[in-house]
């Protein structure tokens, strides 16, 4: 990808997760769909957002909750991954999430406009958060890499549960998404290929309660040889110095849940209890 379009859009794209009336009180809104603010503003843009939404999911999207993402939402994004900031008529991608699908998590990436980040990418840092349920389709009017779009998340996972999630957790899993997003970008390895061999060293090193940086790395590497992935002494670093961060952050995320679950326990909230824990690990 040239570095032009890196630079516009490289936190362009936000992505909704889970939205709630505030307080939680009140019926659950099952289908969500974020709109990036110049998206919204472009009625030709919003009519392509909306069109690849019909063609992808059966969900009402006329009576859906719509959220518009404003620039300076971005930018505070922004300032934990690289630092840029954006102005309002930059921020275009946009997400829907239907709740209704909510066995298991999936995430529909609109391949020939989000051009780095993959599904798999998406999978592997929303289950690092604890978020295992809904369909979330991901798209923009014009070419995105897609690397804030868990920011979004996290964004709107706050909304739905009125619970602001730590700022170390937000910055390890945005870093989780760059990180992978940049080896793609400057190398030839396989988006696919490169998340799920992140998502298996995650899985060994939380089994295990691996935080050591050079055990990591040897994990890495280990990984790489069986899976015949070539990527850089370099690239490794740069992984396992994101893997040892999220794996750093686990008390703050289980504080984070400890609140979350003190509102699902609430006995204002009992129409949505159920449904809300299905989106915890």
């Amino acid at each position: 990808m040239q570095k032009t379009t890196i630079g516009i859009v490289i936190l362009s794209i936000i992505l909704v997760g889970m939205v709630i009336p505030a307080g939680l009180a009140g019926e659950v809104n099952s289908v969500v769909i974020t709109y990036g603010e110049t998206t919204h503003a472009n009625s030709n843009y919003k009519a392509d957002v909306d069109s690849f939404f019909k063609s992808q999911t059966n969900a009402d999207i006329n009576s859906a909750v719509e959220k518009i993402i404003t620039a300076s939402e971005v930018n505070k994004i922004s300032s934990t991954i690289t630092g840029k900031s954006y102005s309002s008529s930059q921020i275009y991608s946009s997400a829907l999430v239907d709740l209704n699908d909510n066995d298991n998590l999936e995430v529909s990436v609109d391949k020939a406009k989000i051009t780095t980040i993959t599904g798999d990418m998406y999978l592997s840092a929303l289950k690092s958060a604890g978020i295992t349920s809904g369909h979330v389709y991901v798209t923009s009017p014009v070419t995105a890499t897609g690397e804030s779009a868990l920011a979004g998340i996290m964004n709107s996972y706050e909304v739905a549960t009125d619970v602001e999630i730590p700022d170390t957790v937000k910055e390890a899993a945005n870093n989780e998404i760059y990180t992978q997003a940049e080896i793609v970008k400057n190398s030839d390895v396989d988006a696919d290929e490169l998340s799920k061999l992140v998502d298996d060293v995650k899985e060994e090193v939380q089994i295990n309660n691996v935080t050591d940086h050079t055990t990591i790395v040897n994990i890495i590497n280990n990984y790489t040889i069986t899976n015949n992935i070539n990527i850089t002494d370099s690239d490794i670093e740069n992984l396992a110095d994101s893997i040892v961060q999220t794996q750093n952050v686990q008390g703050d995320v289980n504080s984070y849940q400890s609140d979350v679950s003190d509102i699902l326990n609430s006995t204002d909230v009992n129409d949505a209890k159920g449904f809300l824990s299905g989106l915890f690990n």
